[in-house]
């Protein structure tokens, strides 16, 4: 008897933090159309991610273009369809690589920087006297670091494509001796537009999830300076898993509503 009164108790403990994120994520999205807007926190806490990423995300996606185009090319020339190393490779930039690379970079950069900055304000109080001052800190302070950081994540997604498109483009050119033209003019022969499109979407939904739980854990902290460290890692680890699981569903969803393009 004990046991199942105690299981629904145990499932509702692990459930719980779920919830205060999924509320704290409503109250973000409704505190996003509050007046005053504030414009420079925005533009501030922009340039501040797109400084700490944008050389880390093109760093990260240079790699990743070239491990494609090695695998792929390889596997290709063994089938006698090496002229399609470039869609394949392509195809796996713009939409998995790309936006993947691109947000774990801004999680593991300006996410931990967005945690700790609450973090500490929270643990000072200043949150509290804030929210005192009749002034909303989900509006004042988080929803232009999470709108920050999807905006950012959107526009790096279009440099780090590039960037580990040519990254791929020369490694197969110069390194497994592919012909450039067949590399270049295979782009359309599996890729299209919508792969683009949905690249822009996961990078943004990426950014906006990252953002929030960032912002939750920040502001969640407990227990002084080692609280704040923690809800840095917390933050780090949650967002990295929820953004593989999320990454998993919109690509499902995504094969469903856009079929892949024949040869």
């Amino acid at each position: 008897m004990s046991t199942t009164v105690r299981s629904p108790r145990q499932a509702a403990r692990l459930l719980r933090p779920l919830g205060n994120l999924l509320a704290f994520a409503a109250e973000t999205f409704r505190q996003m159309f509050r007046r005053p807007f504030q414009w420079r926190e925005l533009f501030d806490q922009a340039w501040f991610v797109t400084r700490v990423s944008i050389l880390p995300a093109c760093l990260i996606t240079i790699p990743f273009g070239a491990v494609l185009s090695l695998q792929i090319g390889t596997l290709f020339q063994q089938l006698g369809a090496q002229s399609f190393t470039g869609a394949v490779a392509v195809l796996g930039i713009v939409q998995q690589a790309a936006p993947v690379a691109t947000v774990t970079v801004i999680a593991g950069a300006a996410g931990t920087a967005v945690a700790a900055d609450l973090g500490s304000r929270k643990i000072r109080e200043e949150l509290d006297a804030v929210a005192v001052l009749g002034i909303s800190p989900i509006q004042r302070l988080v929803v232009p670091r999470v709108l920050a950081m999807a905006f950012v994540a959107t526009l790096l997604n279009g440099v780090a494509t590039a960037v580990g498109v040519l990254g791929g483009y020369i490694f197969n050119v110069l390194v497994q001796g592919g012909s450039p033209g067949a590399y270049v003019q295979s782009f359309t022969a599996l890729a299209q537009l919508p792969d683009i499109y949905i690249g822009e979407i996961k990078a943004f939904l990426f950014g906006i999830l990252a953002g929030i739980v960032a912002a939750y854990q920040g502001m969640n902290a407990k227990g002084g300076p080692q609280g704040v460290g923690d809800a840095v890692n917390q933050s780090v680890v949650i967002s990295f898993v929820m953004l593989f699981i999320v990454n998993t569903i919109i690509t499902g969803i995504y094969y469903e509503i856009v079929p892949p393009k024949g040869l």
